[in-house]
């Protein structure tokens, strides 16, 4: 087992190498195919982007993984990030790469990180700590947000919920000042775990935010679970998300401003309007429908609300062809699959056919 061990370690920074090499190659093809300058503009960005990335680390206890727009800590013992940092400026909001949903397995991670197939049938959501709306400025930084180290386990109505309503909230203060964020989920003893490589599923998600330009900090604390509270509610001290969490944020501050703000939970020191507009606009409800694709993880129908013209969310545009097909994908007839427990599949199917997705 030991062998193994290290035979699989020894791979991983094999692959690493390798992925670094590739980008070192991408850089030189650009060279030889563009102006010199445009490489000297490519690489001068990458540093400047690496060397703020660092200003404000937290404290860590686990493997820091540093790539090109975030740093992550990975716990092995709980098969995630403790703690994810970035920097969010009104520039990166500017860019519009498409989301691209390529999840994968983060070969940066010595250890190995979490895998696809931990989350298959889990009836959780792969949940994003550096969202991948924050990495919209171009391809690279979109790829890296869907590395399994920056995902963790989410209810899925507390992720298409209010974790999505917090996310839009600080891109919107982020459209203004450029902003310092370190997000992660609360790791303790006791939590339950899904899929092989047990990956822990976090009782409290958490969200801390600075802005150095107007001196301020907010911090907050949901559950994971559907949101029943507004935003403000889930307000907390920095010092309190410390001492559940046991890690020390934004030490690099001077003392006396650290603990200045990190006791701070003056809510009118930001604005709230954009989240509480959202949620009691009357015209964006009656525009949106429930999403008519059927969910892979439970295999019921999917409760996103969508506002796109076909009646499907983004997770589920794959689905359209069989409905553009006259064939009603979420009514239907019963799976005539066994499960491994010998009772049949509870799973719905189109008219003619037999079997549901897995059984296909």
């Amino acid at each position: 087992m030991k062998i193994k061990r290290i035979t699989n370690i020894l791979y991983k920074i094999l692959l690493r190498s390798c992925c670094t090499l590739i980008r070192l190659g991408e850089l030189v093809i650009k060279k030889r195919l563009g102006k010199l300058k445009y490489l000297f503009f490519i690489l001068f960005n990458l540093t400047s982007v690496l060397v703020l990335s660092q200003e404000y680390l937290p404290i860590s206890k686990g493997e820091v993984i540093k790539h090109t727009y975030y740093t992550l800590s990975y716990l092995e013992k709980y098969e995630q990030a403790e703690w994810v940092y970035y920097i969010l400026t009104p520039q990166m909001l500017q860019g519009n790469t498409k989301r691209d949903d390529s999840f994968k397995s983060d070969s940066f991670v010595s250890t190995g990180s979490s895998q696809l197939i931990d989350f298959k049938n889990s009836g959780y959501d792969r949940g994003h700590l550096a969202p991948a709306g924050d990495m919209k400025i171009n391809k690279l930084a979109m790829r890296e947000s869907f590395f399994m180290s920056n995902i963790s386990p989410q209810h899925p109505s507390f992720n298409r919920g209010i974790w999505r309503s917090l996310e839009t909230l600080v891109r919107n203060w982020a459209s203004k000042n450029k902003l310092y964020i370190v997000t992660g989920g609360v790791l303790t003893k006791g939590l339950s775990e899904i899929g092989v490589n047990h990956v822990d599923v976090p009782n409290y998600f958490y969200k801390i935010v600075y802005n150095p330009i107007e001196n301020k900090m907010i911090a907050f604390v949901l559950p994971n679970k559907k949101g029943e509270k507004s935003l403000k509610e889930y307000v907390v001290s920095v010092d309190m998300i410390e001492k559940l969490t046991n890690i020390d944020f934004f030490s690099q501050l001077p003392d006396q401003k650290e603990n200045q703000l990190e006791a701070n939970t003056n809510l009118n020191d930001w604005n709230f309007v954009y989240s509480n507009t959202r949620k009691k606009s009357k015209s964006k409800s009656t525009l949106t429908t429930q999403c008519k694709g059927i969910a892979k993880s439970t295999g019921v129908r999917c409760k996103n609300k969508t506002t796109n013209s076909n009646g499907f969310c983004h997770y589920h545009q794959n689905q359209q062809a069989i409905k553009s097909n006259n064939l009603n994908i979420y009514t239907g007839s019963q799976c005539m699959a066994k499960t491994k427990k010998g009772i049949r599949c509870k799973r719905k199917v189109s008219d003619g056919v037999k079997y549901c997705w897995q059984h296909q």
